[in-house]
């Protein structure tokens, strides 16, 4: 609706201060022409709106105007008022802060619109944190958010995988959380690499201006990184056939395997699946855990892996007597 696009408008110019006439097309996804008509009606209205001309020009609104946020529809209250990841406020100190801007928020709404948002946060929770994840809090992490909300570059002690640290002096770019896990990236020696913050054995902030590549997106960036990480995970892929009682689980294979297909059951109820592994080796463990409840078709090494760590388990117990 129209309405609820001038509403739009009005808020991305107080948040961005100014804005194209193509940016907010962009945007909004209409056309250049459909914003400028808008902007008549805003105008109109007696929103004071105000075309900058030349460059770095564009749209914008007097310093210190703001409107309230009667606007917000039943949607967009539920989206701001889903109770989110607090344990990733909480690293990044702004636990109390996300409190008091929810207080405030729901101060400026209509006493209906706040009944809808009290509604919403007692039936939908978002937890990040998967079941199985370690804590991975490190002292790192408050160092690396001051040297990006100044612009600083940063010193690192990090860890590699075999133990050893490195020191690096780094451009910090972004904080990134997935699931409860915090990755920095940053720009070292003209390449963007991540590091996992808490691998981090010390960090302090360089007194030195953070270089931030000029077309440098985070959400972009990490969208692309994700995307290659997993393209270029090593692939192992088996066949198999799984009695029917295990196929619920073998859907939820997990971190070291995935079902890439089920197909339906044979006469003796047994399924076939496409399973792809990371290792021969991962694979051998795998299947060894379901016991004669599945059977590796191919490939063949699989199939030999299985037979070998199955002998080794009964050569292991044959040798011992209880205590």
């Amino acid at each position: 609706m129209r309405a609820d696009r001038l509403l739009l408008i009005m808020l991305l110019l107080q948040v961005r201060r100014r804005m194209t006439g193509r940016e907010l097309a962009e945007r909004l996804e209409v056309s250049e022409r459909t914003i400028h008509r808008d902007m008549e009606a805003l105008s109109a209205a007696g929103v004071p709106v105000i075309a900058v001309r030349g460059a770095g020009g564009g749209w914008t609104l007097p310093e210190g105007y703001q409107t309230n946020l009667t606007g917000l529809n039943q949607d967009e209250i539920k989206a701001l008022f889903v109770a989110g990841p607090s344990r990733l406020l909480s690293d990044l100190g702004l636990h109390d802060a996300a409190e008091g801007a929810s207080i405030k928020l729901l101060a400026a709404l209509p006493s209906a619109r706040r009944r809808d948002a009290s509604f919403i946060r007692q039936r939908i929770h978002l937890d990040a944190a998967g079941w199985s994840q370690p804590d991975e809090r490190s002292s790192a992490l408050p160092v690396l958010q001051d040297a990006l909300w100044r612009d600083r570059r940063a010193y690192l002690t990090y860890q590699r995988d075999g133990g050893e640290n490195v020191e690096r002096l780094v451009d910090p770019l972004g904080l990134v959380a997935k699931g409860s896990i915090w990755y920095l990236v940053a720009a070292v020696e003209g390449e963007i690499r991540t590091y996992r913050v808490s691998r981090m054995r010390n960090a302090r902030v360089a007194d030195e201006p953070c270089r931030r590549p000029e077309d440098f997106d985070l959400a972009t960036h990490w969208a692309q990184a994700s995307r290659d990480f997993i393209a270029n995970l090593p692939r192992y892929p088996a066949r198999v056939r799984a009695a029917p009682d295990i196929l619920p689980r073998l859907r939820l294979a997990g971190r070291f395997a995935r079902v890439e297909s089920v197909g339906p059951p044979a006469g003796d109820g047994w399924s076939e699946a496409e399973i792809r592994f990371e290792t021969l080796e991962e694979a051998g463990e795998y299947v060894l855990g379901f016991g004669e409840r599945i059977e590796v078709l191919e490939p063949a090494e699989l199939r030999q892996v299985v037979i070998q760590k199955a002998r080794a388990v009964l050569d292991f117990y044959a040798d011992r007597n209880p205590r």
